[in-house]
């Protein structure tokens, strides 16, 4: 993939909708969330016309905090899982993404004070509107075995829809870096209401 990556999603609709372009502004892959599904399930695309899926991501099971994502090809070949540590992620967001059942990378929230101040100030009327522009989480996903960071996420300031940048800060396999992306994608989707 062609980094830095740009997510964007309105931030005011009933179906969430993720567009993911590259650095040459081209479209990678569009996703749109149903709504009001208690199993939490996901179909990525490669067009906005949402003609050509690609991947498939969906809940082991309905509505839990420690929820397991399954990630997998539109074929039906597994890429890998991505789980929330329940506890752990109360005050600090912290993901794990797996292969063949072992954990090959980590996704941890930077500073956990950005995403609670956000929330506060949100909170607050016409402040609450600008919050976005002044508050801004980021998160790391880093290798399992070394600890190196490998990406970084990052929302970028924007009134009506969300923005995030993703850049490469070390050296992936194409398998890992697809399977990182996936995850950061279903991550985004789970933590669009904490900021």
């Amino acid at each position: 993939m062609n980094f830095p990556l740009q997510l964007s999603f309105k931030k005011i609709a009933l179906s969430p909708q993720i567009s993911v372009t590259d650095a040459a502004g081209q479209l990678q892959l569009y996703v749109k969330q149903k709504a009001f599904k208690l199993k939490e399930a996901v179909t990525v695309f490669a067009d906005a016309e949402q003609t050509r899926p690609l991947y498939r991501m969906a809940a082991d099971r309905v509505i839990d905090i420690s929820a397991q994502y399954h990630i997998a090809e539109e074929g039906g070949r597994e890429l890998g899982t991505l789980q929330r540590k329940g506890m752990r992620s109360l005050w600090r967001a912290h993901y794990e993404i797996s292969r063949d059942g072992g954990t090959v990378m980590q996704i941890r929230e930077e500073n956990p004070w950005v995403k609670v101040i956000d929330g506060l100030v949100g909170e607050i009327p016409i402040v609450g509107i600008f919050s976005g522009y002044m508050f801004n989480p980021a998160y790391i996903v880093s290798r399992s075995d070394t600890g190196t960071p490998v990406l970084r996420i990052k929302k970028q300031p924007a009134l009506l829809e969300g923005r995030f940048s993703v850049e490469k800060l070390g050296d992936l396999s194409d398998g890992d870096e697809k399977l990182a992306v996936l995850g950061l994608l279903m991550m985004t989707l789970l933590e669009r209401s904490r900021g």
